[in-house]
């Protein structure tokens, strides 16, 4: 099985480092909650103006502050970035949840399969202006946001392939990382895509119905023609 790149068990089960302003000190209540306002400021304002036009000043005028606070928190904006891009990967690890311990077979294996595709759909639409950026930006190859796209991923396709396991045992004739891999793949390609479909007359609720059949024929294995 392919290596992964979540991080080891050891590290995984280590408390987080604390998070720190810029000149290493450790913030308060007070010092966090207004970092945390600069943070969901930012996730406001991507909803409304593309990134690159997004300036600091923008930032601090809506979260009510100064850009010298600002600073006190962030480099610069790519880092107040990075935190926003942090905090939507979190949200995305709860989807685990939908994943992990399910029925895959029969009915309710198809119910599993819809609540994991409308439980993706529904992420991706709540935070889709930081999806973006954290798309774009690892596409350009920053790797900081390219690791929080792996990690936020990672933790879905490890569940998945564990699923499909247990459910195909040794009948699978498909590595269960590598179909957990491309199914996972698939989730943010095609809720991603909606307006696309619908330009070309493809009702999207068709295109939910098929994601929802392929996640349950990848986990369940149906056989294939051998060529």
């Amino acid at each position: 099985m392919p290596k992964s790149d979540a991080p080891s068990p050891s590290r995984a089960g280590r408390a987080a480092p604390p998070l720190r302003a810029v000149d290493g000190r450790v913030p308060g209540r007070r010092g966090l909650a207004t970092r945390q306002r600069l943070v969901e400021c930012t996730i406001e304002l991507l909803a409304s103006s593309p990134y690159r036009d997004l300036k600091v000043t923008d930032i601090t005028r809506a979260a009510g502050t100064s850009p010298a606070t600002f600073y006190q928190y962030f480099v610069d904006l790519e880092t107040v970035l990075l935190a926003v891009a942090e905090q939507t990967a979190t949200d995305g690890q709860q989807l685990v949840e939908l994943i992990k311990g399910q029925q895959w077979k029969g009915n309710a294996g198809i119910g599993s399969a819809e609540r994991l595709v409308d439980g993706f759909i529904d992420f991706w639409r709540t935070h889709r202006p930081t999806l973006r950026v954290l798309d774009l930006l690892s596409t350009e190859g920053d790797r900081r946001f390219r690791q929080i796209r792996v990690v936020m991923l990672n933790g879905m396709t490890k569940a998945l392939a564990s699923e499909i396991e247990a459910v195909q045992g040794s009948d699978c004739d498909v590595d269960p990382m590598a179909m957990a891999g491309a199914l996972i793949g698939m989730l943010p390609q095609m809720a991603g895509h909606q307006g696309g479909f619908e330009a070309w007359d493809i009702p999207f609720d068709q295109v939910r119905e098929s994601m929802i059949r392929l996640i349950y024929w990848g986990v369940n294995g149906p056989k294939v023609p051998k060529r």
